[in-house]
C-alpha cells in the first residue's frame, strides 16, 4: 500500500475516533458542546503539522477529560533520532495518533487512559494501549476490566493479550516507588508486520475502550463518596503525575518533537497532593 495512504487512513480514523469518543463523554455527562477545543501548529514558520486538543473539566461524571489529536512531521534531533526506530540520517519522520485521559469527580470511578498512534521514520509502525487506575482496590472490576481487553486481543491473535498485557505492567510502573500505576491493561508498540491487520486491531482496540470507559462508569457513578475519599484520590493522582512526568514516553515524544505543551500536558489532572 502507498504510504501516503497509510497516513491519510491513519490520520482520518484518529480523527474520527476522537469525534466518537467526545460525542460519548457528551452523552454519559448529559450535555452538549462541553468541550473546549484548541488547534495548534507545530512549528508557526513552517509547515509541520499539528492538531487539535479538546479539554472538558468540572462535569458531573468527568472532573477533567482531554481527548487530542496531533498529525506532526519534519525532522527528530540529532539527539533523539538514535532512539527511534528506522530514523534515518535526515531524522525525518510522520507521526499521528489519538491521546486520552479521564480524571474523575467520583473517586470510585478509576482514572483512565488510551492512546494509539502510527509513526512513520523509514518505515511506519502502530503503538499504543490502554490502563485503568483505581484509587481503591476492587478485584472484581479488574477480572473483568481485563476479560474485556483479553476478548478484544483474541479477535486478532490469541498471543495479544498475555503479551501487551505483559508489556503494560512494566511500562506503568515507578521504579522509584516499587507500585504499577494502577491495575494495568495492555501497551504494544513497533506493530509493523501486516498493515492492514495492525490497523484493524488498532481500530478495535479504540472502539473497545469507548464501550470500556462507559461501562466503568456506569458500575460505579452511584457510589457515594466521602472528603476522605477524595483526598485519597488526590495522593493516588500524585502517582499519576510522577509517572507522566518521568517516564511517559508520549509526554517526552510530544516535547521532544515540538508539540503544544498544553496538549500534551493535559494528562495531568486538575489537583494532585502529596504526603
Amino acid at each position: 500500500m502507498d504510504t501516503n495512504l497509510k497516513k491519510t487512513l491513519t490520520k482520518n480514523w484518529f480523527k474520527i475516533l476522537q469525534d466518537t469518543l467526545c460525542n460519548e463523554i457528551e452523552e454519559i455527562e448529559n450535555k452538549k458542546k462541553i468541550f473546549i477545543s484548541k488547534a495548534w501548529q507545530r512549528n508557526k514558520h513552517k509547515d509541520e503539522g499539528g492538531g487539535q486538543f479538546r479539554i472538558f473539566e468540572n462535569g458531573k461524571i468527568f472532573e477533567k477529560v482531554g481527548v487530542n489529536f496531533s498529525e506532526v512531521y519534519g525532522k527528530f534531533s540529532r539527539e533523539f533520532r538514535k532512539n527511534i526506530p528506522g530514523a534515518d540520517r535526515n531524522g525525518n519522520f510522520w507521526a499521528s495518533g489519538i491521546s486520552v485521559v479521564m480524571h474523575m469527580k467520583n473517586p470510585h470511578i478509576p482514572a483512565m487512559h488510551f492512546n494509539t498512534r502510527y509513526i512513520f521514520t523509514s518505515y511506519g509502525w502502530f503503538g499504543g494501549g490502554m490502563d485503568v487506575t483505581p484509587c481503591f482496590k476492587d478485584n472484581k472490576l479488574k477480572d473483568w476490566f481485563h476479560n474485556e481487553l483479553k476478548k478484544t486481543c483474541n479477535r486478532h491473535n490469541k498471543n495479544y493479550y498475555q503479551k501487551y498485557k505483559k508489556w503494560c505492567d512494566n511500562y506503568f510502573y515507578l521504579p522509584h516507588r516499587n507500585e504499577a500505576r494502577g491495575i494495568g491493561g495492555i501497551f504494544f508498540d513497533y506493530k509493523d508486520k501486516n498493515f492492514n491487520k495492525d490497523f484493524e486491531f488498532v481500530q478495535d482496540v479504540g472502539l473497545s475502550f469507548k464501550n470500556i470507559f462507559r461501562e466503568i462508569i456506569n458500575k460505579k457513578r452511584k457510589n457515594a463518596w466521602k472528603k476522605k475519599d477524595k483526598e485519597i484520590q488526590y495522593i493516588k493522582r500524585g502517582r499519576y503525575v510522577e509517572f507522566n512526568l518521568l517516564y511517559d514516553r508520549g509526554t517526552k515524544f510530544g516535547l521532544k518533537t515540538g508539540g503544544n505543551v498544553d496538549g500534551i500536558l493535559m494528562s495531568l489532572p486538575p489537583i494532585a497532593k502529596w504526603k
